[in-house]
């Protein structure tokens, strides 16, 4: 079987943005929340059988206690932020294994997810469906491989390697020298991404690097690599068949009535298996 997790905090911003392009009297006040259903029945569609989604419920975690200049909530559009409990709900209505974080991320829920369904041998490949260079670390060979959805680009260990410059397990200690800056640390001053990719290609993981390659800067880059690094402990589900997509619930005709996408719940109908 295929495992498809499904970065459900990057659909809604997706969809969100993409409807701001759209003429004002076509926008609906839920309109990225139908938006990102109507995506994940499309996959159903296409033959997805075991699926699961994770949200950002709440955006700060347990990194923004680590480093003061960590992601916030702040400037999220309002409308954007209403439209993460909508899209929550909906979902499980639908049918599908919803993982909403409050003290971790959504990548961390789709790394800890990966890591489980790795370890059930009737899983022959696991498709994480984000462009999140942060979730580069999770790939392994061509069993968990990373989707770009807009891109169409699938990213394998081979295909790690050759956008970044060094292998999935190396992606933390890229990330902590060069910084990210979507999730707001700086990386270590003077190291770019050939730099960075050099020293690790060189040296191996930061921990072994000799004192004087970042001097004073081994604490931070420590630290920052503390942040890249993605939580595979979450105890979000005990069997792979918990992903198994059997139809939607009944309720979930309502919930379409309510977003005003009645058509959603005949379409999601007519796929059940």
């Amino acid at each position: 079987m295929i495992v498809h997790l499904i970065d459900g905090t990057y659909e809604l911003f997706r969809h969100f943005y993409g409807l701001r392009r759209a003429p004002s009297d076509k926008q609906r006040r839920f309109g990225a929340v139908i938006g990102v259903l109507n995506t994940v029945l499309q996959m159903i569609e296409d033959g997805a059988t075991h699926l699961g989604v994770a949200t950002d419920h709440v955006i700060e975690s347990f990194r923004n206690e680590l480093w003061n200049g960590y992601k916030t909530g702040q400037g999220i559009d309002p409308a954007l932020f209403a439209q993460f409990e909508p899209l929550e709900d909906a979902l499980r209505a639908m049918g599908i294994s919803v993982w909403a974080t409050v003290e971790l991320e959504a990548d961390d829920a789709l790394a800890s997810a990966a890591a489980i369904a790795s370890n059930d041998s009737r899983v022959q490949k696991i498709c994480i469906w984000t462009p999140d260079k942060d979730l580069a670390q999770c790939v392994c060979d061509d069993r968990i491989v990373q989707v770009d959805r807009r891109t169409k680009v699938v990213r394998n260990a081979d295909g790690v390697r050759a956008k970044f410059g060094v292998s999935p397990e190396l992606i933390p200690d890229y990330l902590a020298l060069v910084g990210d800056a979507a999730d707001g640390y700086p990386g270590i001053p003077g190291i770019g991404a050939k730099t960075a990719a050099a020293l690790l290609t060189r040296y191996g993981p930061i921990e072994v690097f000799p004192p004087n390659v970042l001097g004073e800067g081994q604490r931070l880059a420590l630290l920052f690599k503390q942040l890249a690094t993605l939580r595979i402990d979450a105890g979000l589900f005990s069997n792979i068949d918990e992903l198994d997509w059997h139809g939607p619930a009944p309720i979930f005709s309502t919930v379409c009535a309510q977003l005003g996408a009645p058509e959603l719940f005949a379409r999601a109908a007519r796929t059940r298996r």
